[in-house]
């Protein structure tokens, strides 16, 4: 070593990356690098103690939406408060390139309903510098920001820059729209693109009501663009589908037909659903098959529950469907607070409660068994005692009268958990068996969507205080190398995720007793005053990306030292 470098991080306990046991080092970074790990001499300009601390590789999140937030916003926040120094946007088919002039709106009512990213936002803060996917690449590239980051070719924008109203009107493509596909296709994973991504789930649709471009593309569609891919000779592929009813293995054999034809790793989005609880497992079962047949496939899951957050200032409440709170619905937040305080809205409120539970929305919101009292520090794991029903009955209220106590706490702020999969029977340990499963790999936290809804981009910093910290269910070195050898291998980014010379200094330094999250809030900060929801992490000493200190104590440094990460990136020699 020379006499000083960039950064020393000494005296922590190393989590590799890899899975081994922790041990006691110092780690040396210089020009962006890891250049020593053990006992360093060397001075650095900059030092970090991490005594006491557990240091580990910048956790590599694969499943985000920051298409639109990448273009205005130089911070990937929430997700690099929590320790994400690599983000992969673009997943489920939806994004912003290619696009034609004509189609932009398209793209952003889109992007409004399946992820709920609001469309007002989108028009303010897209400027549209770009045309094809390459072009996009371009204009994300001008801008520095505080994590590294990926972009997929989405589906549904490729489909509409093809077909145009046709790819709408779920007409099927031609032989020409085929070969058109497969072209831009190559080109844009020649040109940076990470990998390809498409949605065939009914619940994605735009803010309108339609269903997305890409739900009834036919197998000669996607096998066209997968071909693209392997053309290309680089990607990967990324879908969500239902798997419902008897469709379950027929389209799971559509997405091994496209691994073996491509040759790409593909990887599919999987979750418990509650009227199905034990599907899951047999989708794993044909995923193992295939990966023991040498596909490349895996399942990405979730270490919680998926669930939406009911209050008075997100997307949705309990009383959402009510006549009364309709007629108030468009009113500022905090007059509204102040009218649901008033007795007579109350008691129509919960007398109109039940009568809207005629509509599919209105049954969901009086599902008091699966909805939960949230609190802050959150509860992620409530079990049956915290639901409205059991709370009601205890305290000798209906489930309405204690949601709408609930929710105008804090000042009208005060949010429910409602969690849609992942939570069947009342206990996450099947999110921990899913984990656990050599054929999955971690994802769907969806950072940058659904703003006013759903807050799960808090996912790294729950692995490890949930799984290692409170249930002990599995070693912290483990759960880091979960979320960064293993993601970032599977989107095909070797030159990170692992501490060890010569790789990228992406670095966390985090205090594992200090460990944990806020509860998520409100913050109004999107273009054109749009809110979103922020949820802020606690024990995070620093974070650090390619080498400089991004974050301290979970306070921005001021530096911006992340960039688009075009296409697969190779090990150091």
């Amino acid at each position: 070593m020379t006499e000083s470098t960039d950064l020393v991080i000494r005296g922590g306990a190393i989590a590799d990356g890899l899975g081994n046991p922790l041990f006691d080092a110092d780690v040396a970074v210089k020009d962006g690098r890891i250049v020593e790990v053990g006992k360093v001499t060397a001075t650095g300009r900059e030092e970090i103690d991490a005594r006491h601390c557990m240091v580990t590789p910048g956790f590599v999140d694969i499943h985000t939406h920051y298409d639109g937030q990448a273009v205005w916003d130089q911070r990937f926040a929430p997700s690099s408060w929590h320790g994400v120094t690599t983000a992969v946007m673009g997943n489920c088919g939806v994004g912003f390139a290619p696009v034609r002039v004509q189609d932009r709106e398209r793209l952003i009512e889109l992007m409004e309903g399946v992820e709920d990213i609001p469309g007002v936002a989108l028009t303010e803060g897209l400027d549209w510098a770009w045309e094809s996917f390459s072009d996009y690449l371009d204009a994300l590239e001008r801008k520095p920001h505080d994590i590294d980051f990926a972009a997929q070719l989405p589906h549904a924008a490729l489909r509409v820059y093809v077909m145009g109203e046709r790819a709408s009107r779920l007409e099927m493509a031609t032989a020409d729209d085929r070969a058109q596909m497969r072209e831009l296709t190559a080109q844009a994973m020649r040109a940076g693109a990470i990998g390809f991504s498409t949605s065939r789930s009914i619940n994605h649709k735009s803010v309108k009501g339609s269903p997305t471009p890409t739900l009834k593309a036919s197998e000669e569609e996607l096998m066209a663009i997968a071909m693209g891919v392997k053309d290309a000779g680089r990607g990967v592929l990324q879908m969500i589908t239902d798997f419902d009813g008897e469709d379950v293995d027929s389209e799971f054999q559509l997405m091994r037909r496209l691994t073996e034809a491509s040759g790409r790793p593909l990887s599919f989005s999987l979750m418990q659903k509650h009227k199905n609880p034990r599907g899951w497992k047999r989708i794993l079962e044909l995923t193992e098959e295939a990966r023991r047949d040498g596909l490349h496939m895996l399942a990405q899951v979730a270490p919680r529950g998926v669930g939406v957050l009911l209050g008075l200032q997100g997307s949705r409440n309990v009383f959402s469907e009510c006549p009364s709170y309709q007629a108030i619905a468009e009113m500022p937040f905090e007059q509204r607070a102040a009218l649901m305080r008033e007795p007579g809205l109350r008691a129509a409120l919960l007398r109109e409660l039940m009568e809207s539970s005629d509509t599919p929305l209105g049954q969901r919101l009086v599902e008091f068994e699966n909805i939960f009292e949230f609190g802050n520090p959150p509860n992620y794991d409530p079990g049956l005692e915290s639901s409205l029903a059991a709370i009601g009955a205890r305290t000798g209220r209906s489930p309405g009268a204690v949601a709408y106590d609930l929710m105008l706490a804090d000042g009208g702020r005060g949010m429910l958990y409602s969690p849609f999969a992942n939570y069947a029977g009342r206990s996450l340990e099947v999110c921990g068996d899913m984990i656990a499963d050599p054929n999955t790999i971690v994802g769907l936290g969806d950072g940058g969507a659904h703003v006013g809804l759903i807050s799960d981009s808090s996912f790294q910093t729950f692995m490890l205080s949930h799984w290692g910290n409170t249930t002990g269910r599995f070693d912290l070195s483990w759960l880091v190398k979960r979320q960064t050898s293993d993601t970032a291998r599977a989107v095909g980014l070797y030159d990170r995720g692992v501490i060890a010379r010569g790789m990228k200094a992406d670095l966390n330094v985090i205090d594992p007793d200090g460990l944990g999250m806020a509860a998520p809030h409100m913050q109004f900060d999107l273009p054109a005053g749009g809110r979103r929801l922020l949820q802020r992490a606690r024990g995070y000493v620093a974070t650090v990306v390619s080498g400089t200190p991004t974050y301290r104590q979970g306070e921005a440094s001021g530096a911006l030292p992340g960039r688009l990460v075009r296409g697969p990136q190779k090990a150091p020699a």
